[in-house]
């Protein structure tokens, strides 16, 4: 979840994309960047390009013995490809940007290159001299799809800020529009209909929706130090499917 303080002073905003009407999963639906760890995300020194969190840190984070680190990068690697957005620090310890035209168009040539699996993030890091800002990024949520369906997901959702000078442009092959959004905004959407969201997106934006501004939610996510996995139920109670959450009445039955 990239957010930002709305221009205007009209309070926090949060980057969104719509996945492809064609997707094998919520086609059409709006989502935050992100995706899969993949085998280059487990490169087999991580810590040398990342700055603010060693791999056992990371680890003990998400409850899990080791390569913790990989997600931090594989978010990091989903946001460039997905939204052309790359936290990560340049030799000078500032935030990458590429306001330069001469930059922009090489970042961009970067951007197609990982997003193709021609190079990794890794090589482009080393290549520009950038250090991934995974100190930036404070792990927020945890959401596992229900039993039953033969497709499940076990998603790890962060949140950063925004950095400026970046495309903030969706990829136009697994998303097909973008936009900041008010979390409030985008929940009144869905409920009217004209926003399609599936439940950990609604359920993020709600947890979010709760600060006025960036650095409140950063500072709140940053104390954070455990994250439960949530895994809801579905249920048939005679009166329609319903989701039910741990602690919701019959969820253990």
């Amino acid at each position: 979840m990239l957010v930002r303080d709305e221009a205007d002073g009209g309070g926090l905003e949060v980057f969104m994309m719509r996945r492809n009407l064609n997707s094998d999963f919520v086609g059409g639906a709006y989502v935050f960047p992100g995706g899969a760890v993949d085998d280059h995300d487990r490169h087999a020194n991580l810590e040398p390009i990342c700055t603010g969190r060693s791999d056992a840190q990371a680890s003990e984070l998400l409850g899990i013995e080791s390569g913790g680190l990989a997600f931090w990068v594989a978010a990091i690697r989903e946001t460039f490809e997905e939204a052309g957005v790359l936290l990560a620090y340049d030799a000078d310890g500032r935030v990458v940007d590429w306001t330069d035209a001469v930059v922009e168009a090489r970042f961009a040539e970067h951007r197609r290159a990982v997003d193709s699996g021609d190079r990794r993030l890794v090589e482009v890091c080393a290549e520009e001299g950038l250090r991934l800002a995974v100190d930036a990024m404070h792990y927020f949520s945890h959401w596992i799809t229900p039993e039953g369906p033969p497709r499940r997901y076990d998603t790890r959702f962060f949140v950063a800020r925004a950095p400026e000078g970046h495309t903030y442009l969706h990829d136009d092959g697994e998303t097909i529009a973008s936009c900041w959004v008010r979390p409030q905004e985008a929940l009144d959407q869905h409920a009217r209909g004209e926003f399609e969201m599936i439940f950990p997106t609604i359920r993020n934006l709600e947890a979010i929706a709760r600060f006025d501004a960036a650095d409140d939610l950063l500072a709140a996510a940053q104390k954070i130090e455990s994250v439960p996995a949530i895994l809801p139920r579905v249920v048939n109670d005679g009166d329609g499917m319903r989701i039910l959450l741990p602690g919701d009445p019959g969820y253990d039955d």
